[in-house]
């Protein structure tokens, strides 16, 4: 997992949803993360989900989402290279 890139967070399941589906067209492999946490937690979204992708996709990725109009909700370049266990 030391080559995935988190690209986005979010509580919002629309808009993951439509994240999901430009990245499976686009056939760009992605994870999400922390899917099943609002069970747990009483969906009180205290856990946003995390998508993240490999690094040799985060530019791909990023101006396919980008160019949907999706592009505010990315996270900046430096605390996507955090990775997914905060190196």
């Amino acid at each position: 997992m030391d080559d995935l890139r988190e690209l986005m967070r979010t509580n919002d399941a629309v808009l993951l949803s439509a994240t999901e589906a430009l990245l499976a067209a686009a056939h760009i492999p992605y994870l999400v993360t922390d899917r099943n946490m609002s069970g747990l937690a009483g969906s009180i979204d205290a856990f946003p989900r995390r998508l993240l992708v490999r690094d040799c996709c985060v530019a791909d990725a990023r101006r396919l989402l980008t160019e949907a109009g999706l592009g505010h909700e990315l996270l900046e370049l430096d605390e996507s290279h955090e990775g997914p266990g905060g190196r």
